[in-house]
């Protein structure tokens, strides 16, 4: 890929920046507040958007913004990769910020201006991973990103929220400086750069004992991607407002943790380095126990937003996963799966949230017959659980066919079983939502009467995801091509 000087990159990253004086300014004008932050996100996916064509062409964008490390620049760098993320999560953010207007004012909720501002943030450092040219920009942003987000955790100012913060800051904060941070200074210190480079930049510079080290650290020090032992945060992080779990919990923040890991896995190690040390075992076996475990607590959660988070956690794991079998169709189907994925449970959280505006229920057990009151929204539960089920014919099919195509290419029928049988999970935590809101009689004593629908500012992105899951099984194109783009298929 050719790569010209631009100012782009940074546009796109710090519109939402920018935004955010406007909206602390805006404190009370609500509508004015509301205004500045869809202008934002509209403006910064137009932003990604302009840069799609070049980059389907193979030409690249970059731009230096200093050199703090000799020969580790802070440099942003728009590539098939960085422009596959920065295009679901500039896009999604719109779909959010809708939602979140809907949600926030419906709930009377607290701290409002706090809220879009933190948000903003947060999309800034998300776009600015994802045009990350090397180790320490993407952690500087990565960083950004786990500070901007501890205020949305702890919304609700009330002791449940405290704790969860905390909890989330300690697992977050303390494995980016325990263990990414020793990790770049052993990969500096043999390969003198951090820069993502096609085929990695380790080959020849360190054992296999020090490359399984590095490894580890990598994979455990990302912990926004919730490889177990290190998910505890993300069930915690629930407590946070609907819009927070929807966007930065089931998109942005545990996918920069996975895109985070396949960069390193891509553009540090190299697929070819890892095949010929036998490390790939190490990433699937991981990934593998993390799908499994995930799959079978999410089961037993009879709270609606916990069962999303862990079912999140496993899913995570499935783009972790086929990045490890280093193959051809496994990396794509785990690159591409963060996208189907984030479009599936996107509409789940979006789901969740309408249940909640418009019933104050949160509880499945409590949820008997409510499908027949919110038709719409269970219509659209339903169509984001088939999605990340793998069933035909959603946008989840195409990534999983990929991952099971995967699988038997690299001769790894184990993972085959991981994969069948974990969907076979997902099918058994999500249908009995779907059967009880549609065909269970509510219990005796429970009055359905005058629930309806949630406000259409909740309603319309939820049903704009659920149509793209489906829109994404008929054309997946221009995502494959990038997804094809960036592992030089």
């Amino acid at each position: 890929m050719n790569y010209h000087s631009s100012l782009l990159p940074l546009a796109a990253i710090c519109i939402s920046l920018l935004v955010t004086v406007p909206i602390l300014l805006s404190d009370r004008k609500p509508n004015l507040r509301e205004s500045w932050t869809l202008l934002a996100a509209i403006g910064k996916f137009c932003l990604v958007a302009v840069m799609l064509p070049s980059v389907l062409a193979g030409e690249g964008f970059v731009l230096t913004l200093a050199e703090v490390i000799p020969g580790v620049p802070i440099q942003l760098r728009v590539d098939a990769m960085g422009m596959f993320f920065a295009l679901v999560a500039s896009f999604l953010w719109i779909c959010t910020s809708i939602y979140s207007i809907g949600y926030m004012r419906s709930m009377q909720e607290q701290s409002q201006t706090r809220y879009y501002a933190s948000f903003a943030v947060a999309i800034s450092a998300t776009i600015g991973v994802a045009f990350s040219a090397n180790l320490l920009t993407l952690y500087l942003f990565y960083e950004m990103l786990s500070l901007s987000t501890y205020p949305l955790v702890t919304h609700k100012q009330n002791g449940e929220a405290r704790a969860s913060g905390r909890k989330y800051l300690s697992y977050i904060l303390g494995t980016s400086i325990g263990l990414i941070l020793p990790a770049m200074l052993i990969t500096y210190s043999i390969a003198g750069t951090l820069d993502f480079t096609s085929g990695g930049i380790l080959a020849g510079h360190a054992s296999k004992a020090t490359l399984a080290l590095l490894l580890v650290l990598f994979l455990f020090g990302f912990a926004k991607a919730a490889l177990m032992p290190m998910h505890g945060w993300l069930p915690a992080a629930m407590v946070a407002p609907t819009p927070v779990s929807s966007f930065l919990h089931g998109v942005a923040v545990v996918k920069v943790g996975v895109f985070s890991i396949l960069r390193v896995i891509f553009g540090i190690f190299g697929p070819d380095l890892l095949r010929s040390v036998d490390l790939g075992m190490v990433i699937t076996t991981v990934a593998s126990i993390t799908i499994l475990v995930a799959s079978l607590i999410a089961l037993t959660q009879d709270n609606l937003k916990r069962r999303l988070a862990y079912s999140t956690i496993g899913q995570l794991s499935y783009m972790i996963l086929g990045a490890g079998m280093l193959s051809a169709a496994g990396m794509t189907g785990g690159l591409l799966h963060i996208a189907m994925h984030a479009f599936g449970k996107i509409t789940l959280f979006f789901c969740a949230g309408a249940i909640y505006v418009a019933s104050h229920k949160k509880y499945i057990s409590e949820m008997d017959g409510l499908g027949r009151r919110m038709p719409l929204t269970y219509g659209a539960f339903l169509l984001g659980s088939l999605s990340i089920i793998g069933m035909p014919p959603l946008g989840g099919f195409i990534s999983k066919w990929h991952l099971l195509l995967g699988a038997i290419e690299s001769q790894q029928l184990v993972l085959l079983v991981v994969l069948l049988g974990s969907s076979l999970l997902n099918a058994a935590y999500f249908f009995p939502i779907i059967y009880r809101g549609f065909f269970v009689s509510p219990a005796e004593g429970q009055d359905l009467t005058g629930i309806q629908e949630a406000p259409l500012c909740c309603l319309i992105p939820l049903l704009t995801t659920a149509t793209l899951s489906l829109v994404l099984f008929f054309f997946p194109g221009v995502l494959l091509q990038l997804v094809r783009q960036a592992l030089a298929l």
